[in-house]
C-alpha cells in the first residue's frame, strides 16, 4: 500500500460557465445604450408666426438639400397664440456646434410672384424648414424668419449699395442687366435711417465683377417706360423679365470707361431710367434740316428701335443748319465709326408714294445705319439730306443703270415686270464725267432671279403716242403708278445668261423698242464729232443698219469715242476690215455732194469687209470716204510751175474740156525754186499723155480786149472757174512723141497757145 502515489487536492473553483450569457448580455446592452445615447438628437425650439405648412414627425429641417433634423412635436406658444407656434425639433447631433445665436430658421414652401417661382421643389417633397447656421453663443431657442434671408455678404462676388427716391416695382430677386445679360440679382432693400431714401442692396456675380467702375451708372430698368405728348409716343423696356419682375441695369460712360475698380463701401445712386443716367455715348450730328427736332423728346431710331434721343439742339449763328446732341444706346458703341449715317424723317406725300408715314404718329425723328463694324471709331458726323439708298448687305438684287436723261423718275419709282412692281429705285447722282445719270436699284428677294445678263431695262415713265393718219392713235402707259410717279421696265430674252459682277450694270434705255432692239455693240472712234449724236444712224448702201447708242470723249481727250450698235447683218460689219467714216454734205459752185445731210444730219457709212476676217468691235473711222482716200490706179506725172496759184488736191485734169484726171498733191522742189503739183490721169485717158505734150493752168479767165475788135473772155470751164484746173493737149503725130512714163515731169505753163487748141490727134483710148 505505501507504493501508491500521494493524492493532490486543489480547493473548488465558485465560477461557472452559466455567467458568460448575462455578461454578454451586459456588454451588449452597455453598447445599445451608448449608441442610443450618441445618436439621440437635440432638442430645439423654433417659434414660427404660424403652423400652417408644418407637420409633426415629417417636416425636415434641411442645410443644402441635406436633412439635418426633423420636427417632433408642434404646439401653441405658452405666452398666448398671438406669439405663434413652438416647433420643438430634433437637430441631429453632428451640428450642435452650428446651433448658435445668429442661426436662422425659416419655412420654405411654394410661392410664385412677378419675381419668379421660388420653392418649387416642394411640390414633390413637401415643405421644409431650411437653416442658415451663423457665430454666436450656443442657444436652444430660436424665432424663425418669414421669409428666406438675404444673400449673405460673404458669398464671392461684388456686394453693393444702391440709393434710389423710391423702390417702384424693384423686389427681392429682382435682375441686375448690363447689356441685357442677367449679371446679377438684388439681395434686399430697407428704408434709410433718415426714411429719405431706399438703400437696395445688390449682388454681381464674380464674373461679372469688373464690369462696374467707379463711375458706373446704374438706372431703374423696370417695367416700360411711356413718354407721350403731340411730338410722339417714347417707350422703353429692358427685357420681358423686367417688364415683369422688375430690374436694374447699369452701364459705364464711354469717357469713363478707364476709370477705377469700384469700392464696395461706397454707395451708388439708382437714377430713375435710363435718360436720367446719362450712360449713353454722345454723338454730335451737324443738322441741315432740324424742322420738328425737340431736344429730350425726339428719339433716335434704328429699324423702328429707338437706340437713343435727342439731348441738345442747338442752331447755327447762319440760321441754316444746327449741332444736335445724342445719346445713344452703349450697345451701339461698335457701330459708331466712318461709314454710319443719320438722317431726319419725316412725313412726305409726293407722286412716288409717301414716305415718313410713322412720323405723322411719332413726330420727325432722327434716323440711324450703322457703318461697318471694324471701322475707325467716329463721334462727330454730318446728317444726310434724305434717306440714303438701301444698304447693299440688305436682300435682294442690288444694281446700276446708265441713263442720258432722269426723266420723271425719283427715289421709290417703282420696278415693273409684267407690270407687277419687283423693286424701287433708291438714288441717282450724275457720273464721274458728268455726261450721265447713274440711278441705283433695288430687286426684291424674291424676284431677284427675273434678272440676269440679257435683261433690257427701259423707262417706262408716261405715255407713249404712236400712229399716224391712217393708223389711227395708240396710246400705252406701263402704269396708271409709272404715268403719274415714272417707272421702270425690264425684260429678259434669255433664261440662263448668269450675271458677272456682285452689282451688275445696265444700261437704260429711252423705250422698249430701243431696249429690245438686237444687235452687237461696236466703238468707234473718230477725231470730231461734229454733228454726231446718240441716234445718229449707220448706213451702208442708203439702209440703216445700225445707230449710235452714246458719245464721249476719250481719256486722253484726243478722239471721240462712239458707242454703237449693229442691228443689221452684223456678222459682217462687225469684222475686221470693215471701214467707216462721216458722211458731210459738200457745197460749192460747181459741186454739190450728200444735200440729203442737209435735213437729216450727218450720219455714218460703212463699209462691210469684203471677205470673212475675224470678229472685230472697235474700229478707228476713215477722214473720208475710202474711195477717196485709197489712190486710185492711172498715170502718175509731175508737172514743174513757178508758182502753185489756186490748184489744190482734187482739181480736174481736163483734155480738150473734158476730166481725165485730178490733181492728188503738190509740193516745193528740192532746191525750193519751183512748185511740183502731182497729178494722177485715169487707166483709160493715159494714151493721151506724150512727150509732147503741154500742160497749161486753166484756172480762171484770160480777157482779150481791143478798140476795134471788142473784148473777148475765155476759159476753160465754170468748174475750172470756180476751183481751178490744169489742161492739157497733145500735138499731131509728127511732134507727138513717145508716150508719157509713170512720174515724167512736164512743165506747166501759165496760159496756153493758140496752137496747141488746134491739135486734135487721133489717139485710141484704152480699155
Amino acid at each position: 500500500m505505501s507504493d501508491l502515489p500521494t493524492a493532490k487536492t486543489r480547493p473548488a473553483s465558485n465560477w461557472s460557465a452559466i455567467w458568460i450569457l448575462p455578461l454578454i448580455a451586459l456588454i451588449i446592452g452597455g453598447w445599445l445604450g451608448w449608441r442610443a445615447y450618441s445618436q439621440t438628437g437635440i432638442d430645439i425650439q423654433v417659434r414660427f408666426e404660424s403652423g400652417e405648412g408644418i407637420v409633426a414627425n415629417k417636416t425636415e429641417v434641411v442645410y443644402k438639400g441635406m436633412p439635418v433634423g426633423k420636427v417632433k412635436t408642434l404646439a401653441l406658444d405658452e405666452d398666448g397664440p398671438s406669439k405663434g407656434v413652438i416647433a420643438t425639433v430634433e437637430m441631429n447631433k453632428d451640428v450642435e456646434q452650428y446651433l448658435k445665436t445668429n442661426t436662422r430658421f425659416w419655412l420654405v414652401k411654394p410661392s410664385v410672384s412677378l419675381a419668379g417661382i421660388t420653392g418649387l421643389e416642394t411640390l414633390v417633397s413637401g415643405n421644409y424648414i431650411a437653416v442658415s447656421p451663423s457665430d454666436g453663443e450656443p442657444v436652444r431657442k430660436f424665432k424663425a424668419l418669414s421669409q428666406e434671408p438675404p444673400l449673405s455678404d460673404t458669398v464671392p462676388g461684388l456686394h453693393l449699395t444702391l440709393k434710389a427716391d423710391r423702390l417702384g416695382s424693384l423686389n427681392r430677386g429682382s435682375p441686375v442687366f448690363y447689356k441685357q445679360i442677367q449679371v446679377g440679382q438684388i439681395k434686399s432693400y430697407v428704408l434709410s435711417e433718415d426714411q429719405s431714401t431706399v438703400e437696395i442692396k445688390v449682388f454681381i456675380e464674380p464674373t461679372y465683377a469688373n464690369l462696374v467702375r467707379k463711375h458706373t451708372r446704374f438706372w431703374n430698368a423696370s417695367g416700360i417706360s411711356i413718354d407721350a405728348n403731340l411730338s410722339g409716343v417714347k417707350l422703353r423696356s429692358e427685357s420681358l423679365a423686367s417688364i415683369v419682375a422688375g430690374g436694374i441695369a447699369f452701364a459705364t460712360p464711354e469717357n469713363r470707361k478707364d476709370s477705377p475698380p469700384t469700392d464696395s463701401n461706397l454707395p451708388f445712386r439708382l437714377y430713375e431710367d435710363f435718360d436720367a443716367a446719362q450712360a449713353g455715348i454722345k454723338v454730335k450730328v451737324k443738322l441741315s434740316d432740324f424742322e420738328g427736332l425737340q431736344a429730350g423728346r425726339t428719339p433716335v431710331m434704328y429699324k423702328g428701335i429707338q437706340v437713343g434721343s435727342l439731348k441738345g439742339l442747338k442752331v447755327d449763328p447762319d440760321l441754316t443748319s444746327a449741332s444736335a446732341e445724342l445719346t445713344l444706346d452703349p450697345l451701339a458703341e461698335d457701330y459708331l465709326v466712318q461709314g454710319t449715317q443719320f438722317w431726319v424723317v419725316k412725313p412726305s406725300i409726293s407722286l412716288a408714294g409717301i414716305t415718313g408715314l410713322e412720323a405723322l404718329v411719332k413726330g420727325n425723328y432722327i434716323a440711324i445705319r450703322p457703318g461697318d463694324k471694324g471701322s475707325t471709331p467716329e463721334r462727330e458726323f454730318i446728317a444726310r439730306a434724305k434717306a440714303p439708298p438701301l444698304d447693299l448687305r440688305s436682300p435682294g438684287l442690288h444694281m446700276v443703270l446708265f441713263t442720258e436723261n432722269l426723266g420723271s423718275l425719283d427715289v421709290g419709282s417703282p420696278i415693273l415686270y409684267k407690270q407687277v412692281k419687283v423693286g424701287s429705285v433708291q438714288s441717282y447722282q450724275f457720273s464721274r464725267t458728268k455726261k450721265q445719270l447713274v440711278i441705283g436699284v433695288h430687286i426684291e428677294k424674291e424676284y431677284e432671279n427675273l434678272v440676269n445678263a440679257s435683261t433690257r431695262f427701259w423707262n417706262a415713265s408716261g405715255i407713249t403716242l404712236t400712229g399716224g393718219l391712217t393708223g389711227g392713235i395708240q396710246v400705252k402707259s406701263e402704269s396708271l403708278q409709272s404715268l403719274m410717279a415714272g417707272g421702270i421696265a425690264f425684260e429678259t430674252p434669255e433664261a440662263k445668261a448668269p450675271l458677272q459682277k456682285r452689282i451688275p450694270r445696265f444700261r437704260l434705255f429711252t423705250d422698249r423698242d430701243a431696249a429690245m432692239q438686237q444687235g452687237v455693240a461696236v466703238t468707234i472712234k473718230v477725231a470730231r464729232a461734229d454733228g454726231l449724236r446718240a441716234g445718229t444712224p449707220i448706213r451702208f448702201k442708203g439702209l440703216d443698219v445700225g445707230k449710235i447708242e452714246s458719245v464721249d470723249l476719250s481719256e486722253d481727250l484726243q478722239s471721240v469715242l462712239l458707242q454703237a450698235r449693229i442691228t443689221e447683218v452684223p456678222e459682217r460689219i462687225a469684222r475686221a476690215g470693215s471701214q467707216f467714216w462721216v458722211v458731210k454734205p459738200e457745197l460749192g459752185l460747181m459741186k454739190t455732194a450728200n444735200l440729203e445731210t442737209l435735213v437729216t444730219g450727218q450720219y455714218l457709212e460703212v463699209q462691210p469687209a469684203s471677205r470673212q476676217l475675224g470678229r472685230q468691235t472697235s474700229f478707228v473711222a476713215l477722214e473720208q470716204a475710202p474711195d477717196a482716200a485709197v489712190p486710185q490706179a492711172g498715170l502718175s506725172l509731175v508737172l514743174s510751175a513757178a508758182r502753185r496759184g489756186s490748184l489744190k488736191e482734187g482739181v480736174p485734169v481736163t483734155y480738150r474740156e473734158v476730166t481725165v484726171g485730178k490733181v492728188t498733191g503738190y509740193e516745193l522742189g528740192s532746191t525750193a525754186d519751183r512748185v511740183l503739183v502731182h497729178i494722177l490721169i485715169e487707166p483709160r485717158y493715159a494714151p493721151l499723155v506724150r512727150s509732147g505734150s503741154r500742160f497749161w493752168n486753166s484756172s480762171g479767165f484770160g480777157v482779150d480786149f481791143g478798140l476795134f475788135k471788142g473784148a473777148t473772155i475765155r476759159t476753160e470751164s465754170l468748174e475750172t472757174l470756180v476751183q481751178g484746173g490744169i489742161a492739157f493737149a497733145t500735138p499731131d503725130d509728127d511732134k507727138m512723141g513717145n508716150q508719157a512714163r509713170p512720174e515724167q515731169t512736164f512743165p506747166l505753163f501759165d496760159k496756153f497757145e493758140d496752137e496747141w487748141l488746134q491739135w486734135a490727134p487721133k489717139i485710141p483710148l484704152g480699155k
